[in-house]
């Protein structure tokens, strides 16, 4: 027997099996390619455009890219809310009464199909399918996801360009506050430190300057005042005689007591002592100096410490009073010094606060001035986005009813099942026969017990058993194509159908068709 003959002869003694398999699959991809529901697929392309305004003349503030913004859109498009409030309107499922809103939500989310294309120098552009049990379904979604996605594009925009506008002029407002305490800051230090200031610093050191040569000029004023009293009174106790300044304004009694000492010392020269002329001039002296001491004595101004001289002690007393009037102005300059003086010690530390104080005020103006310009910048970009002059989201093909169903391809379904089954009729055949060791030809008698036979004789069956065998087989094989596509039928008809059964499994490996 040639290999063709004995495979084919093991083909033939399994073709119930091979049947069984083969018809149960090809009836069931036939019936499923038949019963199942129709599904229509409608499509949109999105694109989104450029500003209409030139950037660099006005630009929005939302500078989203393309791709983000598609991508910002299609996530909050699948949200809980939205899907709902669609599903309400079209029935996205056949069973959408019995649907929970999970379910409807993820039947939502598994019928509508999303493709994002974006690249450098290229549009963005978006393309959503959506499928339904009817064109009229699914083009009326769509048209919903449309209008969704329209409106979500310009509130988005517009809440940001607003948000942006918003933030700067809160920006401004509290910049403008903060600026104004740093002033008041900085004007309120200068009015309490406003002789210690550095910007006043070169004429109080011109000031220091002066008021250290006018207290060297009234030392020197000092001492040479100091200087005549001391000579004058060297010169009275080694002569007698007072010279030097004349005292001015004298009264009457010192007129006529200089007078009559003049006359004293001229006579003096002329006569002697005990001449009456000069014991006269000496009395009326005498008294006349008595008078001028009682009223020295009777004025407070005069000093307590008299020589006895009066001449002298008007001359003394002259000086004095020069001395101390220059030593009150010494103090009064030295006064002056000092606080001069303290007030240039501390400018130092003065400048170093206010310098400070300033640098703060100066970093709180450049950031209010960066906000005022911003916020202008702001308001142009919210004017842009008010009148949907920026970037946005425009269709360039607009969904619509199809005409025909999309899927399933039932000759595909059929054909593809019938060849599933034969072809797993056939494994079934050939696992059945790699699984039976048993050996059937004289090349397995050989190889398997090593034993030559002789001669083989093959089973001759009679008339009546060749009849009975043909019979046998006729019958197993009607029933196998005749009765398997009758059950496969009546589970579908009475039972369930075969649609379900198939969406059920499809649902349950998460396969879409």
């Amino acid at each position: 027997m040639g290999p063709a003959r004995y495979y084919t002869s093991i083909f033939l003694r399994r073709l119930p099996y091979f049947l069984i398999v083969a018809t149960i699959v090809s009836a069931v991809s036939i019936i499923l390619a038949l019963t199942l529901p129709p599904t229509y697929v409608a499509q949109m392309r999105l694109i989104v455009e450029s500003p209409q305004i030139p950037t660099n003349l006005a630009s929005s503030t939302v500078t989203t890219p393309a791709q983000e913004q598609l991508q910002i859109v299609e996530q909050r498009l699948l949200t809980r809310p939205v899907l709902l409030d669609i599903a309400k309107k079209y029935e996205v499922r056949r069973d959408q009464a019995d649907a929970s809103p999970d379910q409807i939500i993820e039947a939502l989310r598994n019928q509508t199909a999303i493709r994002i294309s974006a690249g450098r120098n290229e549009a963005s552009l978006m393309t959503i399918t959506f499928e339904a049990p009817s064109g009229k379904a699914a083009a009326g979604v769509l048209n919903e996801y449309l209008t969704e996605i329209q409106k979500l594009d310009v509130s988005y925009r517009k809440d940001r360009a607003t948000g942006t506008l918003e933030f700067f002029q809160q920006e401004v407002d509290r910049l403008s506050e903060e600026l104004g305490r740093r002033s008041g800051r900085i004007l309120q230090f200068k009015e309490e430190n406003s002789g210690t200031l550095p910007d006043s610093l070169q004429f109080r050191q011109a000031q220091q300057g002066a008021l250290q040569t006018n207290l060297e000029q009234l030392d020197q004023q000092i001492f040479s005042l100091k200087g005549q009293r001391e000579k004058l009174m060297e010169i009275y106790n080694s002569t007698g005689q007072v010279v030097g300044i004349v005292r001015q304004n004298l009264t009457p009694a010192e007129q006529q007591l200089e007078q009559l000492r003049a006359q004293l010392s001229n006579d003096l020269v002329v006569y002697s002592d005990s001449n009456p002329r000069i014991i006269i001039l000496q009395a009326r002296v005498k008294k006349l100096e008595d008078i001028v001491a009682a009223e020295q004595n009777s004025n407070p101004d005069q000093p307590a410490d008299q020589t006895g001289n009066s001449t002298l002690d008007i001359q003394l007393s002259q000086l004095d009073s020069q001395i101390e009037a220059l030593e009150d102005q010494r103090s009064v300059t030295e006064q002056r010094l000092a606080k001069l003086t303290a007030t240039i010690e501390q400018t130092p530390a003065n400048a170093i606060t206010l310098a400070e104080l300033q640098r703060n005020h100066d970093n709180i103006q450049l950031q209010y001035n960066a906000a005022v310009s911003n916020l202008a910048q702001a308001s142009t970009g919210e004017r842009i986005e008010t009148t949907a002059q920026g970037q946005r989201i425009s269709v360039i093909e607009q969904p619509a009813v199809p005409s025909a169903p999309a899927k399933p391809n039932r000759l595909m379904v059929a054909g593809g099942g019938m060849f599933f089954g034969i072809a797993l009729g056939l494994a079934l055949v050939v696992l059945l026969e790699l699984l039976n060791r048993s050996p059937r030809r004289p090349e397995d008698l050989i190889s398997k017990l090593e034993i030559w036979p002789i001669a083989t004789i093959p089973y001759i069956r009679s008339r009546g058993e060749s009849m009975r065998h043909r019979v046998a087989w006729a019958s197993v094989i009607i029933a196998i194509v005749i009765g398997v596509p009758l059950g496969i039928w009546a589970v579908h008809t009475y039972y369930e159908p075969l649609d379900l059964i198939a969406e059920k499994v499809m649902n349950k490996l998460e396969v879409l068709w």
